[in-house]
C-alpha cells in the first residue's frame, strides 16, 4: 500500500526530528551519544498507520478504537505505572 510506505517515511521524519542526542558516561566505554526518541509526539502519525492498518485488514470502528485507545493508555504511558515521559 503505497499510503502507508508514505505515512511510515512521515513517521520516520517525525520521530528522529523530535530526537534528541544525549552524552551518557559509561564505565566500559567512556563518553557516548545516545539517540532517545519522544515516540508520544508523534501519536497522531501513529493514528494514521493504525487506521491504515486497521482499513487494510477490514477492522471495524470499534476495534480500531480499542487499539488507539490502548495505545494512548500503555504505549504513551498514559496508565498509572508507567513509564516516565522521558523514558518514552
Amino acid at each position: 500500500n503505497n499510503e502507508l510506505v508514505i505515512v511510515g517515511k512521515e513517521y520516520i521524519q517525525n520521530i528522529c526530528e523530535n530526537s534528541v542526542m544525549k552524552k551518557r558516561n559509561q564505565r566500559t566505554v567512556g563518553e557516548t551519544l545516545v539517540q532517545t526518541f519522544k515516540i508520544s509526539s508523534s501519536k497522531n502519525i501513529i493514528d494514521k498507520i493504525d487506521a491504515l492498518l486497521a482499513k487494510r485488514y477490514g477492522f471495524s470502528d470499534e476495534e480500531l478504537d480499542y487499539i488507539i485507545n490502548f495505545d494512548i493508555k500503555y504505549r504513551m504511558g498514559l496508565v498509572s505505572g508507567a513509564a516516565n515521559e522521558e523514558d518514552l
